[in-house]
């Protein structure tokens, strides 16, 4: 989208979240669900599924840089609406870089519109990922079956389409995981519901169990084998939006954070003038600071159409600190009355721990971030 037309659209995008969208917080964080049959017109409406897939498809087409100060904004309002509108934009940008022209032509224009929406299932209950998974899909004529479990999965209540990571050479070690597309009423395909979450609330992280399913070999994304570097394509620039997300969360928490400290008086003065909230106001704004600007180095590389395994997982990895770090400090700067309700500081800090989790633990970014330093990364690209 070029420039004129996307400041139009990010200043509409905006002004919805926080007149539409925001007012949704109180509702979903006592009923712990999402109004989705009110929810999902207005995310329709402001193009919200739209914005990382292909204008060709219908949608926004947004570049990398475009789209990040979308998703921190949407990271300072209620944590279960950030993650309907990361998840379903992420795996369609997946789909769009990985799919072929005609698993793009059947999903992707119904999820530029929110009719149709991809869910990446990943994680197991049993196994752990990557090329010690234990789903299997096993080749049988012109379809695979597929049998096993996975958990955690998000969106799993309303996704259409599922990615799906499984073995169909169960002997090939890392390389015989592949990626296959699976649709929500394909026969032996259950979901269940999992118990609700800290924070990011509302949203549905399901149990998905396989049960001799189903599906023709033409639902394969790609080539068989080459499931975990796929995975790892789309986990990378997905870690950078997570990035994103700690960067929102930590500004809003600051910016509460400042108002509280100007309007609470003890002693006959407000907080502001107390060196010891200053200092914690500095420290905030300088963690901020410093991942805006590692997002921002890292967005422009993706936009040029660089990889950037280490830059995102090193993104990703500060965020989730960042975000502590600023969510720590906004609690120590409302006192007591931020552990409550009575503040929305209570929130952020619950929706800001899922942060740790997405895309991978911290141990995950400095295994992958070590790696790339010592296969000979290099900074200036």
């Amino acid at each position: 989208m070029h420039d004129t037309a996307f400041e139009a659209f990010r200043d509409a995008f905006i002004d919805a979240i926080w007149r539409e969208l925001d007012p949704f917080e109180d509702e979903i964080e006592a009923t712990e669900r999402l109004p989705y049959e009110r929810l999902m017109p207005v995310l329709r409406r402001m193009g919200a599924f739209a914005l990382l897939t292909p204008e060709r498809y219908g949608g926004r087409g947004l570049t990398v840089k475009q789209y990040l100060p979308l998703l921190a904004e949407l990271a300072k309002i209620q944590g279960g609406i950030r993650v309907v509108v990361h998840v379903h934009n992420t795996t369609a940008h997946a789909l769009s870089e990985l799919g072929s022209p005609a698993q793009q032509e059947a999903i992707l224009p119904g999820c530029a519109e929110g009719t149709k929406s991809i869910s990446f299932a990943l994680t197991e209950p049993d196994h752990g990922t990557g090329a010690d998974l234990g789903t299997l899909a096993i080749r049988d004529g012109d379809e695979y079956v597929i049998r096993g479990r996975k958990w955690l999965i998000t969106n799993s209540d309303f996704a259409s389409h599922f990615i799906v990571f499984a073995k169909t050479d169960p002997g090939a070690g890392a390389d015989g995981v592949s990626a296959i597309l699976v649709e929500r009423d394909t026969p032996g395909f259950t979901i269940e519901a999992l118990p609700e979450n800290m924070g990011c609330k509302g949203g549905e992280h399901g149990l998905l169990t396989f049960d001799d399913v189903r599906v023709p070999i033409t639902c394969i994304l790609g080539k068989e084998g080459t499931g975990l570097a796929q995975m790892e394509q789309a986990l990378e620039i997905s870690r950078l939006f997570i990035a994103a997300t700690s960067l929102g969360t930590a500004e809003r928490a600051l910016e509460l954070s400042v108002e509280h400290a100007r309007s609470r008086v003890t002693f006959g003065k407000p907080l502001a003038d107390r060196q010891a909230i200053q200092r914690y106001l500095a420290e905030m704004a300088t963690d901020i600071y410093a991942l805006r600007t590692m997002i921002a180095d890292a967005g422009a590389k993706a936009d040029r159409g660089l990889r950037i395994p280490a830059e995102a997982s090193m993104c990703k990895l500060f965020g989730l600190e960042a975000v502590g770090r600023v969510t720590d400090r906004a609690l120590l700067v409302h006192g007591g009355i931020g552990y409550t309700r009575k503040h929305r500081i209570e929130r952020l800090y619950r929706d800001a721990r899922l942060n740790w989790l997405e895309e991978g633990p911290p141990t995950i970014q400095h295994m992958v971030a070590a790696h790339a330093l010592l296969d000979g990364f290099t900074w200036d690209r």
